[in-house]
C-alpha cells in the first residue's frame, strides 16, 4: 500500500490521476465506487442543475448537519458566499467517489472552491492508509473534473471521549497522510480538530453531543476556523 500511496503523489504531480485511481481501486476498498443513488442525491441533482454554487461542501452526516444544528451558522457564514451543501449521512469515501463520477453531482457546476471533510465512516472497516488513499482519490477526481477549482481539505474531525482511544490514533494517521496533499496552491490542508477539544484532549458534549456530530456551538467553531481561508481561496 505504501507504493500505491507514492503512486498517487506522482500521479497528482504529473496529472495522470485516472489511471492511478483505477489501479488502486483493485486493491484498496476505500477507493471503490459505492452507489449512492438515494433520495438526497436526487435532491442534489435538482439543486445543482441551476449551475449555481461558488463553494461546495462535500462530506458525510457531519457536513449534512449544516442543514440541522448548523443551519443558523451556515446562513450567516457560508450562504452569502453562494455555498452548496453536498453532505450525505453515512457516506464513506467510496460514496463520494460515486457521487462525483457516475452520480454527476458536480457536472452542472463551476465551483471556485470545494471544502472536503470525509473519512470517519470508513474507520470501522478500513485502515488509515486505505482511508487516506480514498481521500486522495477524491482530490484527484476533483482536480481532473474541475482543474481551476481550489480545494480546502480538512482533517478528519476527532471523535470518542478519550484522547488515547484507538480511533483517535487512526484519525491522526489519516490526517498525517492526507496533509501531504497540500501543494500550497490549488490544494490547502487544514486540521481544525484541536479546536473541538478541551485542555485534556477530551470532547465536550456541548460541542459534540454524541462525541461525533456537532452542536450549533460546534458548527460555530468550524465556521470560525475556516471562514477566513474560504474567503481567501475564493479571491
Amino acid at each position: 500500500m505504501r507504493r500505491l500511496s507514492l503512486c498517487f503523489g506522482f500521479a497528482i504531480a504529473l496529472g495522470i490521476l485516472a489511471p492511478a485511481f483505477a489501479e488502486d481501486a483493485k486493491v484498496n476498498p476505500a477507493t471503490k465506487s459505492l452507489n449512492r443513488d438515494n433520495a438526497r442525491h436526487k435532491q442534489f441533482l435538482k439543486v445543482v442543475e441551476k449551475g449555481e454554487g461558488d463553494v461546495i461542501f462535500l462530506g458525510d452526516s457531519i457536513t449534512q448537519g449544516w442543514e440541522g444544528s448548523g443551519k443558523k451558522v451556515w446562513a450567516e457564514s457560508f450562504a452569502p458566499l453562494k455555498a452548496v451543501n453536498l453532505g450525505i449521512g453515512g457516506d464513506q469515501t467510496g460514496h463520494i467517489l460515486w457521487r462525483i463520477t457516475d452520480g454527476k453531482e458536480l457536472e452542472p457546476l463551476k465551483p471556485k472552491l470545494a471544502v472536503i471533510m470525509i473519512g470517519t465512516n470508513n474507520t470501522g472497516a478500513h485502515t488509515a492508509e486505505q482511508i487516506a488513499g480514498g481521500i486522495t482519490a477524491i482530490v484527484a477526481e476533483l482536480q481532473k473534473q474541475k482543474p481551476e477549482m481550489k480545494i480546502l481539505l480538512l482533517g478528519v474531525f476527532p471523535r470518542s471521549a478519550k484522547a488515547e482511544d484507538k480511533i483517535r490514533t487512526k484519525i491522526k494517521e489519516i490526517n498525517a497522510a492526507i496533509s501531504k496533499l497540500d501543494d500550497g496552491k490549488k490544494v490547502v490542508y487544514k486540521d481544525i480538530g484541536e479546536k473541538f477539544l478541551d485542555k485534556e484532549g477530551g470532547l465536550d458534549k456541548k460541542i459534540m453531543p454524541d462525541l461525533l456530530h456537532l452542536s450549533e456551538e460546534g458548527y460555530g467553531i468550524w465556521a470560525k476556523a475556516i471562514e477566513a481561508d474560504v474567503k481567501s481561496m475564493l479571491k
